[in-house]
């Protein structure tokens, strides 16, 4: 047995929820994995980490029992506790919330997970744009990750969209800073300094329309399709943008809440789409009145698909990606910072 011993220092925040002992154990593991601990090192005594940082004896003595048990350190008479043996990094422990279940956030995942590869284990779940819901799952995965990424999309009691509340605010301040990335959505009001990977839904929409005004002049009328009366709500800021946009650029507009079955189809106009269900039931009609998408009617859809793609459906859209990637990537680097996602035109001529 080697007769070393090393000055460790045990991370402890009296604000986490926690338990100490716990706390202990991470630690040490965490050194042990780090290699700042080797085997055989001595590593203090019961006594002293509880002088060291004001512990009671019985919870250093619970976090060694568990150590001792795991076989990780062991203990020898009159001499001490030592390391036992070699430990490897184990993988990250993601949980990847998500306020619902779509292509488009799927793709987010896939490609979050791919970039991560075999460095993690990821966690997906989904809360429905449900507060409540959001707020069962923080508190009772507090503490149990090693990094939080999270999607922040909620609905009121009316199912107009929220971007934030005041729980949800709280919950979110019980996660380290350095172990959360908020995913799409920016929240100024958090007020700490974790990574953000978000939209700006008003400016987004009228930049990647302003790309287009040259196309659009061709129209007589811009009409934005928004859905104000749907399961998972959809940004204001989104209306807000394209109404400054036409305001701005001095085009006729209308809003609608959907399409109907029996639209009064009319030439020379453009619609902009944010439903898949919306887009389909469109494009069956203008194909019904044999109108030439990109000639008679234009058609912009909101969020890109390879089916959009293929279809030659041009959009605005976020690249999903590279949000994934960006995620994964702040995460592998410990990365903490403000990054405004890719969003654009991409013209397909159906405009």
């Amino acid at each position: 047995m080697k007769e070393t011993e090393c000055l460790i220092e045990i991370r402890i925040d009296s604000e986490s929820r926690i338990p100490k002992y716990r706390q202990i154990i991470n630690s040490i593991i965490q050194d042990i994995e780090a290699g700042i601990l080797s085997v055989g090192q001595r590593i203090p005594s019961i006594n002293e980490i509880s002088e060291e940082y004001y512990l009671s004896r019985d919870t250093v003595e619970k976090a060694y029992n568990f150590l001792k048990e795991q076989q990780i350190i062991i203990s020898a008479k009159g001499k001490g506790y030592y390391v036992a043996r070699h430990l490897f990094p184990s993988k990250v422990r993601v949980l990847f919330l998500l306020n619902k279940l779509s292509s488009y956030k799927l793709r987010i995942y896939n490609s979050f997970v791919d970039s991560l590869g075999q460095h993690a284990q990821v966690d997906l779940n989904i809360y429905h744009c449900d507060p409540k819901i959001f707020l069962t799952t923080i508190n009772e995965n507090i503490g149990r990750y090693d990094q939080y990424v999270i999607m922040p999309h909620f609905k009121d009691e009316h199912d107009v969209h929220q971007s934030i509340t005041p729980e949800v605010l709280e919950a979110l301040r019980k996660i380290p800073e350095d172990k959360l990335v908020i995913l799409d959505n920016y929240l100024p009001d958090l007020r700490r300094e974790v990574g953000f990977i978000y939209q700006d839904f008003k400016m987004d929409i009228y930049d990647a329309l302003s790309e287009g005004k040259d196309r659009l002049k061709r129209y007589e009328k811009l009409i934005l399709v928004y859905p104000r009366k749907t399961v998972y709500p959809y940004p204001i800021e989104i209306l807000q943008g394209f109404k400054k946009f036409c305001n701005d650029r001095d085009f006729d507009f209308e809003v609608l809440d959907e399409i109907y079955p029996d639209m009064d189809l009319r030439t020379n106009d453009a619609y902009i789409i944010i439903e898949e269900a919306d887009l389909v039931s469109l494009m069956k009609q203008v194909r019904d009145k044999n109108f030439i998408l990109g000639q008679d009617i234009g058609i912009i859809s909101y969020n890109d698909t390879p089916l959009k793609d293929l279809l030659g459906i041009t959009v605005i859209s976020t690249d999903f990606q590279v949000m994934g990637e960006t995620a994964a990537y702040m995460i592998m680097k410990k990365k903490k910072e403000m990054v405004k996602n890719v969003f654009s035109l991409i013209n397909r001529h159906s405009i």
